[in-house]
């Protein structure tokens, strides 16, 4: 099991065959991402050749040949896809993402950086009123070990297993799972430090808790925003499986704008001492270096076992 994405899950990629497209496309097949076509409309019929070693499309070494749809529907109608990774710029993003909830995707993750909080509400707003969960913008996308890889996370530095992540930062999401690489993870997954994003803390609290095969939660937050506050409510309220946290933005001064979230942090509002003192409240575990939440993780593990 796992939330979200696995290995049956048929990936489009909207902005394949630009440089950033190519490249995750690439890393995305090697990690057996089940990757049946790309998107853009003026390459449309073409097939791009991807040399990848190992991937569900070119076993053995060979070449694997990556269709190129002239849009989503197109892809869908094809393939049947039901997952789209979004590479194209900023001032795309907007039309992207309707254009994939339209053509009835279920997930489309956008890895895309600098969206104007506006586009986020618009698409957010459009995709959730068509059953389209957003993952992202600004987001390093997210990986079922073993399984799947839909964005920019690194393959090679965990192995499946029965963590369940949830992280604000792509790099510490990275740390924390070559951290725990001897344990493993169901489903790590980077919903991005925007304003505005699509997808929670609280959506995948509430889908791991619901994953049998995760056994521990890790729930990396940041300063700025309520969401880890909302997150401890729901924590309390909803979620029997442990959870360990971690916040980044201690030392950071108030009243200045700070990082890719964009955080602002005034008086008490959004510091990672509220958000921290939140979280212990509703019997989260957090740690005050990435190292010691790993740390925390495994002990939480063994009382548990």
């Amino acid at each position: 099991m796992a939330i979200y994405l696995t290995k049956e899950s048929r990936v489009l990629v909207q902005g394949m065959t630009g440089a950033e497209g190519m490249k995750h496309t690439r890393r995305m097949l090697a990690a057996g991402t089940n990757i049946v076509g790309g998107v853009n409309p003026r390459k449309a019929g073409r097939t791009v050749g991807f040399d990848v070693p190992q991937c569900v499309n070119g076993p053995g070494g060979a070449p694997a040949r990556v269709p190129v749809f002239g849009s989503v529907v197109d892809g869908v109608r094809a393939t049947g896809a039901d997952v789209t990774v979004v590479f194209v710029p900023p001032a795309f993003a907007k039309a992207a993402v309707i254009e994939a909830a339209d053509a009835g995707i279920g997930l489309t993750v956008v890895i895309t950086e600098g969206v104007p909080v506006h586009d986020s509400v618009a698409f957010t707003t459009h995709a959730a009123a068509r059953g389209t969960r957003v993952i992202g913008p600004n987001c390093p996308g997210l990986i079922t070990p073993g399984q799947s890889n839909a964005g920019i996370v690194p393959a090679d530095i965990t192995k499946p297993g029965r963590i369940g992540l949830v992280s604000k930062s792509g790099t510490l999401t990275y740390q924390l799972m070559y951290e725990l690489r001897d344990i493993g993870f169901s489903t790590c997954v980077g919903i991005g430090g925007d304003p505005v994003v699509g997808t929670s803390h609280i959506d995948c609290l509430a889908a791991f808790e619901e994953d049998p095969d995760t056994d521990l939660i890790v729930l990396i937050g940041e300063i700025g925003g309520d969401a880890e506050e909302r997150a401890a409510d729901h924590i309390r309220e909803h979620v029997t499986k442990p959870v360990v946290g971690y916040l980044a933005g201690f030392t950071a001064p108030e009243g200045k704008t700070m990082g890719h979230a964009g955080a602002i942090v005034s008086g008490s509002s959004g510091t990672a001492r509220a958000k921290k003192e939140a979280l212990e409240a509703a019997g989260v575990r957090v740690g005050a270096t990435p190292t010691e939440t790993a740390r925390l993780a495994l002990a939480v593990l063994d009382e548990n076992s």
